[in-house]
């Protein structure tokens, strides 16, 4: 590993609460897709089982900034421990109704009930800044978490997909609830890390949504979203129309390496510069890396493409986050990364319905003018919300260097 990544780990309880991080974050990726191949397999009915993982989604979408304004307010013990309970419940819920063939309202309730999961990389993010807020290590940290983002997604539909159809139906989601209480557990077992609540009374009532700022970076992250979400149905329906449907596992598992590799790497640089406009650039090359899926026309040349356009993912992300450093306030910042996530998801489910409607009524092909689509909505929203991003909210600038040239631009 780097030196820049080794000296993140340097104080202590670093190691132990980025591992249960790790650990507890493994279900974002394993439990919709786990869900969709444990009922198609117990009903055979995949129109149910996209409805299911959609309603996780949604519901994790409307609960999860919630959940991330109540840990700013009462701490990440009080309240972590509490949600996942009910999450955990609900999943139990939702194995045994499709394992004893309930009733389908049933599965519909225990899934939003799933909705309550705590949003983990938020939680690790706020113990980095607590920890690292104001240096280049934040940088590096912000960077790291991207990465591990991007290992959970690679490897945690492999495992749940696996398991779930070389085991027993229920495998996969089993296993990402286990990863889960797991995770928050012990996570929430190190309070030494744990950043300091801020009461209601501290920073009054509202949300975080109340920052400009951050409302240009979610509606821009729900077009984000559905590029996402597009992606990873149009990529299996390309691959399905020409016989090799299993190899969309792989071509995607390329797209997260591209953004693996590239996050690890700018992790390792330093900038000076105001970061909106890093921002402005990952999104506008987000977009154009959509242009060549239109135009590929085999499942090589989509992995090269598809490795290529991963490389501006994580970047951006890592900026997204310096941003909501500098545009939330402190005492709301769990919810503010919270609600980033949120747009992500709401993003991947109209990405993908959209996909599907398109892939039905054009080919596979076609498919891709729906991120190419989507990307250029980000691009535009991004475009007229930087002014926005200029203003940091009152008490905060980033680093010194972004506040003397802030400074600077103001007065010219």
């Amino acid at each position: 590993m780097p030196s820049p990544y080794r000296a993140l780990f340097a104080e202590p309880g670093t190691k132990a609460f980025s591992a249960a991080g790790f650990l507890g974050r493994m279900p974002l990726s394993m439990m919709g897709i786990g869900v969709v191949t444990m009922i198609s397999q117990l009903t055979g009915r995949y129109g149910l089982a996209g409805a299911l993982s959609a309603t996780i989604a949604l519901s994790a979408a409307v609960l999860g900034p919630q959940v991330s304004r109540l840990v700013d307010r009462h701490g990440q013990r009080r309240v972590l421990r509490p949600a996942t309970l009910v999450a955990l419940a609900a999943g139990a819920g939702l194995l045994l109704t499709a394992h004893f063939a309930w009733p389908d309202w049933v599965l519909f309730v225990c899934s939003a009930g799933i909705g309550a999961v705590p949003s983990l990389g938020a939680m690790i993010r706020a113990r980095w800044a607590a920890l690292y807020r104001g240096t280049p290590q934040l940088h590096t940290a912000y960077s790291f978490e991207s990465v591990v983002d991007e290992v959970c997604f690679i490897f945690g539909p492999i495992i749940s997909i696996g398991l779930s159809t070389a085991w027993f139906p229920e495998a996969g989601p089993l296993l990402a609830a286990c990863f889960l209480a797991a995770g928050v557990f012990w996570l929430t077992a190190q309070g030494a890390t744990e950043p300091e609540p801020h009461p209601r009374g501290q920073h009054g009532g509202g949300s975080a949504l109340r920052s400009p700022g951050l409302r240009v970076l979610v509606a821009t992250f729900v077009a984000t979203g559905a590029i996402f979400g597009a992606v990873d149905v149009v990529t299996v329906a390309f691959a399905d129309e020409r016989g090799h449907k299993s190899a969309a596992s792989l071509v995607l598992a390329l797209y997260a390496a591209g953004s693996c590799a590239a996050g690890a790497v700018f992790g390792l640089l330093r900038f000076t510069g105001a970061p909106e406009r890093r921002w402005l650039l990952g999104v506008t090359a987000m977009a154009v890396s959509m242009i060549p899926l239109l135009l590929v026309g085999n499942l090589p040349l989509l992995a090269v493409a598809l490795f290529v356009a991963g490389l501006a993912i994580a970047p951006t992300m890592i900026t997204t986050m310096s941003l909501i450093e500098e545009h939330v306030p402190r005492a709301r910042l769990t919810e503010g990364m919270t609600w980033v996530s949120t747009g992500l998801a709401v993003g991947v489910a109209l990405g993908s319905s959209a996909a599907g409607w398109v892939i039905d009524a054009a080919g596979a092909r076609a498919g891709y003018g729906v991120p190419a689509v989507s990307g250029a909505v980000a691009v535009v929203v991004g475009f007229l919300g930087y002014r926005r991003l200029r203003k940091p909210a009152a008490g905060r600038g980033g680093t010194v260097e972004q506040h003397s040239e802030r400074e600077e631009r103001h007065l010219a």
